[in-house]
């Protein structure tokens, strides 16, 4: 698995695999179109926060990071379960001392992905700023110091 900056070509792949997560995901709304999902993927890259995970050739995975803000962390459906988030994770872990992010509380597996990983709730709400409408939780992380 290659970890790597990504580049305005990966703009495709990383929408698709935004997309896919929504088209998968019974209590996610659709707010935008797969190409907007696109176009909000090449943003994300223009503005250098988004690192790929890449597998054999194809971009396996993504996280999207504004300074301490984690914005965005997805893994292609068939990749789930293999690492690629857990390694995008721990690459992001050694560059920061401190993350945070917001997850919807519907969503069950990346609440237990961040607790592994060394993250604890911090807030919750009751989703009426989200542009989802979906109560979500705030976490956070910071690297202990030896």
């Amino acid at each position: 698995m290659e970890i790597r900056a990504a580049r305005s070509t990966d703009a495709g792949k990383v929408g698709a695999i935004l997309s896919d997560f929504t088209d998968s995901t019974p209590w996610m709304p659709r707010l935008h179109s797969r190409a907007e999902d696109v176009a909000h993927a090449g943003a994300l890259i223009d503005r250098g926060w988004v690192t790929v995970a890449e597998v054999a050739g194809d971009v396996a995975g993504f996280c999207a990071r504004d300074r301490d803000d984690l914005d965005a962390l997805y893994v292609a459906a068939d990749m789930r379960g293999r690492g690629v988030g857990s390694t995008l994770l721990r690459h992001l872990q050694e560059s920061v001392p401190y993350l945070w992010l917001w997850t919807f509380q519907a969503n069950l597996r990346a609440q237990a992905f961040y607790l592994r990983h060394g993250f604890r709730e911090v807030a919750r709400t009751d989703g009426r700023d989200t542009a989802e409408g979906l109560p979500d939780i705030r976490y956070e992380w910071r690297r202990k110091e030896a």
